[in-house]
């Protein structure tokens, strides 16, 4: 088993990482500190993992909550769920909530134990790849409005990240390659030497050899738990965890968060971002075109549906979390692991690249 610290102060939280390590649940047991505990998970994999966690957690108030599958349920009204269910059992504020499931049962129980009476300890146990190095580390919670993803929401760090790359033997395909798109984006952002082992073992990570998938989430949650120890709330440099995000999210939400995963709006995303970069002069055609590569050879798209217009997709990135006083910045690279937030960039170029994904295989023209 590997351990991380996510190094904030007081809000100092450990990831446990490794095959098997739920087990028992004496990991789990360990990380609590309460006897009233909320387990909210959803349909999917309530048959698979619920009735397990229950049993190692026999000797505490286990309640649960079972909330539908789905992007499209991350919702304040879904969430009401949560809440309704901790003020029902009269749950207090020093209960626990535990997150089984992936990004978006993470997401929306973060968020539900940010609001719970000001406050409530939650532990992360992730369920997808996407989940394991992204969304259970770094205390982003929230839930999805009509008009933009993620919209709604706080930073609420967990008290615990428990990442079992077991529980990725039951996961679907098209969700394994939703994740290594997360996995892909630490390589671009700042770790090149770990794009490059992407490249050489992208088909063990496919084929889930545990000992590749262990040191994929591993370093992944190390890229991420240094930049979220540098910059917790999002002030400075932890926006280049978003790279790829504005154009992913505005795929999501174009799409009504339905037909694509997360993961495979932000793959795409990020080869958009990076032909972008190319663009302004700043990233190779050869880099852009190992980008592409490894994200065909991880089995994300790389072309934009075409329901979604070029112009309708500009509109969607002006609302995003990213806009400053009206003004857009996109997170760029200038190199493979070397990356750039950045609000100075000719709009002609990027109508022109999201034009491209549409018409023509970027970088062809």
């Amino acid at each position: 088993m590997r351990k991380i610290k996510v190094d904030l102060g007081v809000r100092s939280y450990p990831i446990f990482i490794g095959a098997g390590i739920l087990g028992s649940g004496e990991l789990l047991v360990e990380q609590l500190s309460t006897r009233q505990v909320l387990i909210v998970t959803n349909k999917t994999i309530e048959p698979l993992y619920l009735s397990s966690m229950q049993s190692a957690l026999a000797d505490r108030n286990v309640k649960t909550c079972v909330l539908p599958d789905g992007e499209s349920y991350k919702t304040l009204e879904v969430m009401q769920d949560i809440i309704t269910a901790l003020l029902e059992h009269r749950f207090s504020r020093d209960c626990c909530l535990i997150a089984l499931g992936g990004g978006v049962v993470g997401d929306i129980t973060g968020f539900a134990a940010a609001c719970y009476q000001r406050g409530a300890q939650y532990i992360q146990v992730p369920t997808t790849l996407l989940a394991q190095v992204d969304s259970s580390v770094g205390g982003k919670t929230a839930v999805n409005h009509r008009l933009g993803k993620n919209m709604i929401g706080a930073f609420h760090q967990p008290a615990a990240v428990i990442a079992d790359i077991k529980v990725l033997d039951t996961l679907p395909e098209r969700q394994l390659s939703a994740g290594l798109a997360e996995v892909i984006k630490y390589g671009l952002i700042r770790d090149a030497e770990f794009f490059t082992w992407l490249e050489a073992n992208i088909h063990k990570l496919k084929a889930r050899d545990a000992d590749a998938l262990i040191y994929a989430v591993e370093r992944s949650c190390l890229n991420k738990a240094a930049v979220v120890a540098a910059d917790e709330t999002e002030q400075g440099l932890r926006a280049i965890l978003n790279y790829g995000h504005t154009f992913g999210h505005a795929i999501e939400t174009g799409l009504d968060y339905q037909g694509w995963l997360h993961g495979e709006a932000v793959g795409l995303g990020m080869l958009m971002a990076a032909e972008f970069s190319r663009r302004l002069g700043w990233l190779t055609a050869e880099s852009v075109g190992r980008i592409r590569a490894l994200l065909e050879q991880a089995g994300l798209p790389v072309r934009l549906p075409q329901s979604l217009s070029t112009s309708m997709l500009r509109e969607l990135m002006a609302v995003d979390k990213k806009s400053r006083q009206g003004n857009l910045f996109l997170v760029l690279l200038k190199a493979i692991g070397s990356s750039v937030v950045t609000g100075d960039f000719n709009n002609q170029y990027l109508l022109e690249t999201i034009d491209s994904f549409q018409t023509s295989m970027p970088g062809s023209d």
